[in-house]
């Protein structure tokens, strides 16, 4: 498979708070899912934001698709962020507009057809199983529900990865889980998804390759939930 992102040997330094990131390097295939996993502060937050280019690294080379973090020019980003889809911990929908309505803003603002906006929002909501509350505002809707009216959101311009930052952080256990499948569905659809978590027992279950960050430092890549457990929980 073609890698989707790279990171090859990627620092990032304020000037302020010092290192972020320190000589960090991984690729994603094209249809991968990976955690990213780390104690607050460890540099997850960063990465995504890398990722994203709302930050360049300092030193390195990010590339995404094609696009490198040394050479893309200011006036290319808005084309290259309409293709990532960015999910938040705390959802950022707009609350006086119904669930249709904030995934269509989504789509307004990219100057879609206005005619094929009503179809795709439609698509997108019963992907997402919410096409009974299309018209729900957002606090008629439980916190899975509005997350789930961002992960729409965030697949209007069918990118070609989701970056999932803390999705689950305000949701209990049931809503977890319903949140983690969906993005594991839109996964087997093709897309990369990179999702970044404190939830352990979550990469625990599910087997899945992830990176451990710790202080700006890449410090395990792979699927040994085990060792992350003890990492996290302290246990070294």
């Amino acid at each position: 498979m073609a890698g989707i992102l790279r990171f090859s040997k990627v620092s990032k330094e304020y000037a302020r708070s010092g290192v972020a990131l320190h000589d960090v390097s991984f690729e994603v295939e094209k249809g991968e899912f990976l955690f990213l996993a780390g104690h607050s502060g460890a540099g997850k937050s960063t990465l995504l934001k890398l990722v994203t280019m709302a930050e360049r690294p300092t030193t390195g080379d990010v590339r995404v698709s094609g696009f490198s973090s040394a050479t893309l020019r200011p006036r290319e980003l808005p084309k290259f962020r309409r293709r990532l889809g960015i999910v938040f911990q705390d959802f950022r929908l707009l609350q006086d507009r119904t669930a249709e309505a904030n995934v269509a803003f989504a789509l307004e603002v990219t100057g879609a057809p206005r005619a094929s906006i009503g179809p795709k929002v439609a698509r997108l909501l019963t992907q997402v199983g919410l096409a009974s509350k299309a018209t729900a505002m957002p606090h008629e809707l439980s916190g899975g529900e509005q997350q789930r009216v961002a992960i729409a959101r965030a697949l209007v311009n069918d990118p070609f990865v989701l970056l999932a930052d803390e999705p689950t952080g305000n949701l209990d256990d049931r809503a977890t889980r319903g949140i983690f499948q969906l993005l594991r569905d839109i996964n087997a659809s093709g897309t990369a998804v990179i999702m970044a978590t404190h939830d352990v027992s979550l990469i625990e279950w599910s087997g899945l390759r992830f990176l451990e960050l710790d202080k700006g430092a890449l410090v395990f890549d792979g699927t040994d939930a085990a060792r992350l457990v003890a990492d996290l929980r302290g246990a070294r």
